[in-house]
């Protein structure tokens, strides 16, 4: 296979890129495009040159794997400035995703013709980088500062529509995209059309722009490097010659790239694809049909379970107690949707459409058909099986039955039902329609079949997958527990709520510990609790939650917790201060000032502890699935890279050296070092 080929169409030289399966801007692709250039170049018979590719989709970026070796002559950068000296109008013909530096190869050309379902975009700060091949500085000149900033530093493609919209496409394709680029270059040469090089174009904007653009997105770039490094590069297009504005942005690329942000977050990047594969399961294994949902729960979670398919076009069966129960969830799914069009996100039309997808009833019989049937009840293994009990009677042959449990054993509940193999765990988060995390539970009995199913619909409703094992939490909710239970052992100790939280969230949290937990609601912990064994969690860690449950102060709900709420505002709730000094004294517990980094390494480190003793159970697949679940679940700092990650950056032996410390001070019932972190210190000495 030809990489990089030219053909001649009459006086029309056209560059087609061949490199499966997305085009990836390697050095063979790169060298290809530079000899082909130069021979076109000087060929006197054409008069124009097209760049287009083959496969589904134009050049989608850089080639990854090459990040931190050797680099190789002609560098993206190097190439990109080659084309943008062709004395010959240089066209981009672009479908399918044009990013990172594939669109930057198309800013190199003169033109750009786009087909009508192109996208494209700069996502390189998803990877903790800037573009490093001239984005920063090409595209605040084709388009302004501000349409510039919001591109690159959100890092969200967008449509061929919007791109003509600003000025990036000059003509759209709603045909055969080379016919059509073909025509349109020929109208070019016809009109006598300049080269129109982007880098001699000028981009002038004041100081307040950029300020403003960073007060607007402050919260959602909090303690990421790249946006910041984005933001200054854009700002020095408006500063520096082109040729100094390259140098300024490539020396940003070249620090970002070996930084431990853009390391973590090129892992976490590789982890989240790493976690769909799954060994025994490869494009040959079976799938089932998936044609029609069931959720059997109308509440906040089951309504946001039932969205998530109605989205995708998928009829959806909702089951509920009665009348009153069944119009109280339609209503609550449609006003998400009512809000969707109030924001412009979706017409009135599109959501009469989708509801009516959406059939609502209490007759088990109205399952026969469902293909998928997901339970959403109350967090009560007894209620579930006997859910699962009807289900198994009501279900046709070969529907896959799966609980949104959190916690439970789903072995035993898959047990109550004749197919145990059909029986399966989707761990939704809260709010189900929006969280991106799907945690996949197989029993001790699910088939490979029913496995490589549902991972195979985790990706069409767009939700990042990763397969656990049955325990008590699963990966999730096992490491939350721990992180939990230092939070409130902390309480004890003579930390504050505040205090906690604080350190949490500069850590690089969403949000505290206990905001978390009131927004959440403290109650869903405490009756998880209550299925677990005497002795199996520390008690006196949720001595507080008990109490503020017992006395009706669930969190945001109830306008109480570890905090009082009044709309958004939260304010310390004065009576926890009383219900600490009454749970210490009772358990001989003697407070003391705690610092900022101990209640960081004693909530990180019980995290990192248990996901390696997760691991090491094979509770989950490996390591990166880890870090994606508590990053994609909780929001852990992707520029962390996950807790495990995490601690490979912080050092093995420190964190190893921290965990045993903490063994010796607090006792070794949770501390114990994992066996698996002790290996990996010893070998990364």
């Amino acid at each position: 296979m030809t990489i990089v080929s030219t053909e001649i169409n009459k006086n029309i030289a056209v560059i087609t890129i061949d490199n499966p399966p997305v085009n990836a801007l390697s050095h063979a692709v790169r060298s290809g495009v530079s000899v082909a250039l130069k021979q076109v170049s000087s060929d006197q018979d054409v008069a124009a040159i097209i760049i287009i590719c083959a496969g589904r989709t134009f050049c989608a970026g850089a080639d990854i794997t090459e990040f931190g070796k050797p680099p190789m002559d002609p560098s993206l950068p190097d190439l990109i400035a080659e084309m943008d000296q062709v004395n010959k109008p240089l066209i981009a013909a672009l479908h399918g995703t044009a990013l990172g530096g594939g669109f930057e190869v198309a800013l190199g050309c003169h033109y750009r013709i786009m087909d009508s379902h192109a996208k494209v975009g700069l996502p390189e700060v998803n990877l903790g980088l800037i573009p490093g091949a001239g984005g920063t500085q090409r595209l605040p000149r084709l388009i302004g500062v501000e349409a510039a900033l919001d591109m690159i530093v959100t890092g969200k493609p967008i449509s061929a529509a919007k791109a003509e919209k600003l000025g990036i496409a000059n003509k759209i394709s709603h045909g055969d995209l080379k016919s059509d680029a073909l025509e349109f270059t020929q109208d070019l040469l016809t009109q006598n059309k300049p080269v129109m090089r982007i880098s001699d174009l000028d981009v002038k904007a004041s100081t307040e722009v950029f300020s403003d653009f960073e007060k607007k997105v402050s919260r959602r770039i909090r303690g990421f490097i790249a946006p910041k490094a984005a933001i200054n590069a854009v700002k020095a297009a408006t500063e520096l010659s082109f040729e100094e504005g390259l140098k300024f942005e490539r020396d940003q690329f070249k620090t970002l790239v070996n930084s431990s942000h853009s390391i973590a977050q090129r892992h976490m990047f590789f982890a989240e694809r790493m976690a769909l594969k799954v060994p025994g399961i490869d494009k040959s294994t079976s799938v089932r049909e998936i044609n029609s949902v069931a959720v059997i729960g109308g509440g906040i979670m089951g309504c946001g379970i039932a969205i998530n398919f109605l989205n995708k076009g998928l009829p959806v069966t909702l089951i509920e107690i009665s009348e009153e129960a069944q119009k109280a969830a339609f209503e609550r799914i449609a006003n998400i949707y009512s809000s969707s069009v109030s924001k412009g996100r979706l017409s009135e039309q599109q959501k009469e459409q989708t509801l009516s997808l959406l059939i609502t009833a209490s007759d088990y019989a109205k399952l026969a058909n469902a293909d998928l049937i997901i339970e959403a009840v109350f967090e009560d293994i007894e209620i579930k099986k006997q859910v699962f009990k009807k289900l198994d009677d009501a279900a046709k042959a070969g529907a896959i039955l799966a609980t949104n449990t959190s916690f439970l054993d789903i072995n035993e509940i898959a047990n109550v039902t004749s197919r145990p193999a059909d029986v399966i765990g989707l761990h939704f988060f809260s709010p189900a329609h929006i969280m991106p995390l799907l945690e996949i539970v197989r029993t001790e009995q699910t088939s490979t079949e029913v496995l490589a199913t549902v991972l195979k619909i985790g990706k069409l409703i767009g939700k990042t997958s990763v397969v656990s094992g049955v325990c008590f939490g699963f990966i999730a909710n096992r490491m939350s527990s721990c992180y939990g239970r230092e939070a409130g052992l902390l309480l004890l100790e003579g930390a504050s709520v505040e205090q906690i939280d604080n350190a949490l969230y500069d850590f690089g949290m969403p949000m505290g510990m206990f905001s978390m937990l009131d927004m959440a609601g403290i109650d869903i912990g405490v009756m998880a609790r209550q299925n677990m064994a005497a002795g199996s969690y520390d008690e006196k860690a949720f001595l507080i939650h008990d109490a503020l449950v017992a006395s009706g102060q669930k969190g945001q709900k109830t306008g109480s917790g570890f905090y009082k709420h009044e709309g958004r505002n939260k304010s310390p709730n004065p009576q926890i201060e009383q219900l600490v000094e009454k749970f210490a004294k009772e358990n001989n517990i003697k407070r003391r000032e705690i610092t900022i980094k101990e209640i960081e390494e004693r909530c990180i480190f019980a995290l990192i502890n248990e996901g390696f003793k997760i691991v090491e159970e094979g509770i989950a697949i490996r390591q990166s699935d880890v870090d994606v679940v508590f990053n994609c679940g909780f929001g852990f700092p992707r520029y962390k890279g996950g807790p495990l990650h995490y601690a490979e950056q912080i050092g093995f032996d420190y964190t190893l050296k921290r965990i045993t410390e903490f063994a010796k001070e607090h006792g070794d019932r949770w501390w114990t070092p994992s066996d698996l972190l002790i290996k990996l210190a010893k070998e990364n000495r």
